[in-house]
């Protein structure tokens, strides 16, 4: 038997139910039927609502409620764009008071339909909070709470008659108009969506026709006995709910961003298009048809909100897809894990420094740092000012210390964005405290680097910068050069930088002049040294879970890579024996041979010897090895041993696939790199996603 197709149902429903929204506002049979309309408008398309609940509830929950942030961001601003384009309505009928304002922005929404915005916004940080309880308690709760909401809604008649109960919801309506509004309704559906319960399609379709059924007999009921003072909270509703989100679910498979994003629309401009109709009725004499006829007036306002919505979403601005070509993966779940795994290894007075130079060492600099802040890192690294004005125009706080040079003609950047400048050596000193303006730097030390800093021993430079007036030093700092390489030479360099930086912090204080925040690890000393009494220590490419070198240090100490290098099959190549491929034709085929194109290449920042120096991709869960030279734009593999590698299909240059794994430290072996160098030259041209 041929399995049934799979189509986005959950998006093209939400498309429906943007559809049902629209008949509660309009009453299509209202002129037909009071009964059938009734049961459209009041039980059928009260699902709406809890299903746009449910959903968003289903995929915040499928990234552990991480992006619950980013979905607070884009909503409210939703939401507040939607309270300006219908203010100029809001005026022509009045407007209102101000506590009136308060109250609607905050519960009811300043329009009938926007009361959503507000719900869902408080919903889901309730519901976030609720999921850390664990299922039973979170539920329980929920579950309360849309008892409480009940009795102010489809039960008000049976509550209204009890003086204690009555007078709580005669309270609660002085801050919310209806019980529906945030609290007592959205927690339930968002965390029923995120627990996303299946049973079997048979099982749903039944539970979701019985269920349904009930909620009908129920909505009559209390219809008929005059109980509801509104009607969007049934006690049937959520057990009608998770049969219907379970079928669903059940017949969901891929997405359908256009229906995802017209019910938008729809949902947002169905008002002013009912204001449009009744208005332009009025101008071509046709109120009887488009106004007073329920079925046309609902056709006529569903004709335009979809044209309008149509015109809307061709005019939105296109932009390729970030897994169309080539892309980077960013797993911000191993980037706090890895910070936690550093951070243990300190000592308890000691905290991490994130360095996020090269734009993160390729992670993206201010997706990693806001990621780290949010962790509780308030201490950043960078290499120029451009980068450290990038991460505060992000709102990054807290310390961030450029490590390299500075010109003083630049000193007011450092003001306004509030800088920590490095102090290269005392000539730099001297010229950035001659600029006149004071700025907060941290000293440099050289131990043994014969890099940038003042020379430990030179006791008398470090006397004369803190003589400086304008240098508001808030710490001092080295680098231990080869705290990551093997042998007992590397060791003895090692110690003799740490005693020599020691000697010079004691000597400061021994004066009478304060270190402040002191900092000589950087990766490979956390990884390889004790614990050391400083007040920082320097995470940069141990963060992003590999070793500068082997991964043998990444792998003992737990670490976890932090991103994924992928790229298209842009088509495949049958090859026989003896024809040859590429640039200077330096693939040729020794058998039947099939290659497959990727669209890679060294403009994306790969090394170009990679390909000619036993570089490999995984693809269906196979190790194949690139071809010939790498190009500027593709790359070729010989897929001869991964039968069925077609246009569209994804190989992996870094990261998993299958039972298989590519670290970045052997693609940076083969080239005789380094990882830093690596993953800081992939290039702006791919593309990101956060995993």
């Amino acid at each position: 038997m041929r399995a049934q197709a799979l189509r986005p149902a959950l998006d093209r429903f939400r498309l429906a139910a943007a559809v049902l929204v629209m008949c509660i506002h309009t009453g299509p049979l209202s002129g037909l039927s009071p009964g059938w309309d009734f049961w459209l408008t009041r039980v059928l398309a009260r699902t709406a609502v809890p299903f746009f609940l449910m959903v968003t509830g289903h995929f915040l929950a499928q990234s552990g409620w991480k992006n619950t942030e980013r979905f607070l961001k884009k909503t409210a601003f939703t939401y507040l764009a939607a309270v300006a384009l219908y203010l100029p309505l809001n005026l022509y009928n009045g407007g209102y008071g101000p506590l009136e304002w308060a109250k609607k922005l905050l519960a009811d929404g300043t329009l009938y339909h926007l009361w959503y915005f507000p719900a869902v916004l408080l919903g889901v940080v309730i519901a976030r909070g609720l999921s850390r309880l664990g299922a039973p308690a979170a539920f329980a709760i929920a579950g309360g709470l849309y008892l409480i909401g009940l009795g102010g809604d489809s039960y008000w008649g049976l509550v209204s008659k009890l003086p204690g109960p009555a007078a709580f919801y005669e309270a609660a309506f002085t801050l919310s108009s209806y019980t529906r509004n945030g609290l007592f309704f959205a927690p339930l559906f968002l965390l029923l969506g995120a627990a996303g319960h299946r049973w079997s399609k048979r099982a749903s379709l039944a539970g979701a026709a019985l269920s349904l059924a009930a909620m009908t007999g129920e909505g009559f009921l209390l219809r008929g006995l005059g109980w509801q003072r509104h009607d969007s909270m049934y006690l049937t509703l959520p057990l009608c709910m998770a049969f219907l989100f379970s079928l669903l679910l059940g017949l969901n498979g891929g997405e359908d961003r256009r229906a995802r994003r017209l019910s938008l629309w729809v949902y947002l401009l169905h008002p002013w298009m009912i204001v449009l109709v009744r208005g332009g009725a009025k101008v071509v004499k046709q109120s009887e048809l488009l106004v007073d006829h329920s079925l046309g007036h609902f056709s006529a306002v569903l004709v335009l909100t979809f044209a309008a919505a149509l015109a809307l979403d061709a005019l939105r601005p296109l932009r390729p897809a970030p897994t169309a070509r080539a892309w980077k993966e960013i797993d911000l779940d191993a980037l706090r894990h890895n910070a936690k795994v550093l951070q243990a290894r300190l000592d308890p007075g000691c905290e991490l420094m994130a360095v996020v130079k090269a734009d993160g060492y390729g992670h993206g600099a201010v997706r990693v740092a806001r990621c780290l802040q949010k962790s509780g890192i308030r201490a950043f690294a960078v290499a120029c000012a451009a980068e450290g004005i990038a991460l505060r125009r992000a709102g990054v706080r807290g310390l961030i210390l450029i490590l390299g040079y500075t010109p003083p003609e630049e000193i007011p950047l450092l003001r306004r964005w509030r800088l920590t400048q490095a102090v290269a050596d005392e000539a730099h000193g001297a010229a950035l405290d001659a600029a006149g303006r004071p700025i907060r730097v941290h000293l440099a030390i050289d131990t043994g680097m014969r890099r940038l800093g003042v020379p430990a021993e030179d006791t008398a430079a470090l006397a004369r910068l803190y003589g400086m007036k304008n240098l508001k030093t808030g710490g001092v700092f080295s680098h231990l050069c080869v705290s990551d390489e093997p042998g007992q030479s590397a060791k003895e360099h090692t110690q003799g930088q740490l005693t020599r930086f020691y000697r010079a912090v004691d000597w400061l204080r021994d004066q009478g002049y304060d270190p402040g925040d002191v900092h000589i690890q950087a990766s490979g000393g956390i990884l390889h040294l004790p614990p050391q009494p400083c007040a920082y220590a320097r995470a940069g490419i141990a963060l992003y879970g590999v070793g500068s070198g082997g991964a043998a240090d990444a792998v003992e100490a737990g670490l976890r890579p932090v991103l994924s290098l992928r790229a298209r099959v842009a088509c495949v190549r049958r090859l026989r024996p003896g024809e040859a491929a590429g640039y200077g034709l330096a693939f040729r085929a020794e058998r039947d041979t099939l290659l497959a194109v990727l669209s890679i290449g060294y403009a994306d920042g790969l090394p170009r010897a990679l390909a000619q120096n036993g570089g490999r991709v995984l693809l269906h869960g196979r190790s194949c090895p690139m071809a010939g030279r790498m190009c500027m734009d593709q790359l070729l593999v010989d897929v001869t041993g991964a039968p069925g590698v077609r246009a569209g299909d994804t190989a992996t240059l870094i990261g998993q696939d299958g039972a298989l794994t590519i670290r970045a430290e052997e693609a940076a072996r083969r080239c005789g790199t380094i990882t830093n160098e690596l993953l800081s030259r992939l290039g702006g041209r791919l593309g990101q996603t956060i995993g």
